[in-house]
């Protein structure tokens, strides 16, 4: 038996079986006179960018068009959006959630997607399964990176987060909780897949996303330890691979390499966080490998705040280093007709101009957060990145005018709510 876990097929089966289990839990709750298994909520956040730089745009993650500096001098697509969230408790073992995000994408601007869809058995007191569309469980804030209010920052650290956009997968997962000399651990193996529209054409596409994780707590101490490792495609740049692959042997290897079809992407992360309530200190490190022009590289961060009352002023540093050179030789044009090394330069131009787009960046921000009323945070943050080593860094949408080594000042407002 084949079982298909599109995105959208899991969705649609995910939120019609919550509907069903609603209705369900409705007749049980009118027999018994019982409270509504029911919950709503939701959160949101308000942002405006300012990139100083005329030459790019400044973007949170390669999924979102940014808008922030060559497109305008002020955007509010970086950082908006809206999710809401219905949760069903049929009993103490069964549970469902649906979670839908709206928020600005690079193919179909801000309609809403389904960000979660799954449903949850307790099996025992400490293990749980869920179907459906969950959280992928790679960072400390990987179950809540969308939600604004419940971060100290502005938007996570884009050197990190950024290299890591998918935010969930269509698949199972499992959860162990135990405990070890006073320490709290929750362990989480999942399976799945993820597709994703990058343009009308373009889909990446991970297939059998396996991972590992687990959280640790003791006191004011969190570490989460995790590993993934999927089977990754992309199919953007096919003209250009196709092109290379005219060439020769050299072409074929050069393809081969740097294409992303089918391979083999790996992840690990490590973070902890200590937060005893007058101040935090939290950072974290992952590496990111995928055979390919998406790079294998190194980011990390290392964040600190203190709470005065409503005001928490914050700082912090962060940097991506790649293993793959931003730019290379490329194809051997010599002794070649000039229309195929013309043909040829075209290519190595091309495929340098993918190359540069693995972040290898550094950066600082001071920020300050102010919790307004319950609810509702007020952030202003100030970022300085800087693209080095022929990279673009994090920066889309470049021009021909970037030019790398020379930081770039970001300015973000936004207003963080839940409800």
């Amino acid at each position: 038996m084949t079982v298909d876990f599109s995105p959208l097929r899991t969705a649609r089966v995910a939120l019609t079986f919550s509907l069903t289990m609603l209705a369900c839990a409705t007749a049980q709750a009118d027999d018994t006179a019982a409270a509504p298994l029911w919950t709503f909520g939701g959160y949101g956040t308000l942002g405006f960018v300012h990139s100083n730089d005329s030459q790019s745009d400044f973007t949170a993650n390669v999924l979102n068009p940014g808008n922030a500096g060559a497109s305008h001098e002020w955007s509010a697509t970086v950082d908006s959006r809206l999710g809401m969230q219905l949760g069903l408790n049929l009993n103490s073992r069964w549970s469902a959630v649906l979670q839908v995000v709206s928020e600005r994408t690079l193919q179909s601007g801000y309609a809403p997607m389904v960000e979660w869809a799954n449903i949850k058995y307790q099996a025992t007191p400490d293990l749980n399964l869920r179907v459906g569309r969950i959280a992928l469980p790679l960072f400390l804030a990987g179950d809540y990176r969308k939600a604004g209010y419940a971060l100290p920052w502005v938007r996570p650290p884009v050197e990190l987060y950024g290299a890591i956009p998918i935010s969930n997968s269509d698949g199972i997962d499992a959860s162990y909780r135990w405990s070890a000399a006073g320490v709290h651990n929750v362990t989480q193996f999942f399976f799945g897949r993820t597709d994703i529209a990058v343009t009308p054409q373009a889909h990446a596409t991970a297939r059998a996303m396996t991972g590992l994780s687990n959280t640790t707590t003791s006191g004011a101490l969190t570490v989460r330890a995790s590993a993934m490792t999927t089977e990754l495609t992309v199919n953007l740049a096919r003209e250009l691979f196709a092109g290379l692959s005219q060439f020769g042997p050299q072409g074929a290897a050069l393809a081969a390499r740097y294409d992303v079809d089918a391979k083999r992407a790996d992840v690990v992360t490590l973070g902890a966080s200590y937060d005893p309530g007058a101040w935090f200190l939290m950072g974290e490190v992952g590496r990111m490998n995928a055979r390919s022009y998406l790079g294998d590289k190194t980011a990390a961060y290392l964040s600190a705040g203190y709470r005065y009352g409503d005001l928490t002023p914050y700082a912090g540093y962060a940097m991506s280093r790649s293993r793959t050179p931003s730019r290379i030789d490329g194809l051997d044009l010599r002794g070649l007709p000039p229309p195929m090394a013309a043909a040829g330069a075209q290519l190595n131009e091309g495929l340098n101009q993918m190359l540069a787009t693995i972040p290898h960046q550094r950066s600082i921000n001071v920020g300050l957060r102010w919790d307004v009323r319950a609810n509702y945070a007020l952030k202003l943050q100030y970022d300085r990145l800087t693209p080095l080593r022929g990279s673009n860094g994090t920066f889309i949408n470049v021009q021909p005018g970037f030019q790398s080594g020379h930081p770039i000042s970001v300015v973000s407002a936004s207003v963080d709510f839940v409800f």
